[in-house]
């Protein structure tokens, strides 16, 4: 069974940082994209950034230069390391796997960040 999760959210001042990671499981991930994805109240989901299978990255322009996304092959983790972050930054951020050539994609469930003083 394939799982996401996500872990390091939580609550933090605006300027502060804040680590996400994504464990994933239950098939092999190396060949995907992995990505992140964020949803403040009352918005659709949106992009933040993505990494492929190369190590390439790709990010929002609301983010870039503060956000950095890194992932291990072996471990089959995905992070997402945020910096100066703002209280516009705050969202439920989830954690994407794929497509694979099936089409399907798999998330996460989802983790609280709110950026507040």
């Amino acid at each position: 069974q394939v799982r996401l999760v996500e872990s390091g959210g939580g609550l933090v001042q605006p300027g502060g940082s804040l680590r996400l990671s994504c464990a994933a499981s239950g098939t092999v991930f190396s060949t995907v994209s992995m990505g992140w994805y964020r949803q403040a109240p009352g918005n659709q989901r949106e992009l933040v950034g993505t990494i492929l299978s190369t190590g390439n990255t790709n990010y929002a322009d609301s983010v870039k230069g503060r956000f950095t996304i890194t992932r291990d092959y072996a471990l089959n983790t995905v992070d997402l390391q945020m910096n100066s972050l703002k209280p516009e930054d705050t969202a439920v951020y989830y954690c994407r796997a794929g497509p694979f050539r099936s089409g399907i994609s798999y998330w996460g469930p989802g983790i609280q960040v709110t950026v507040s003083s």
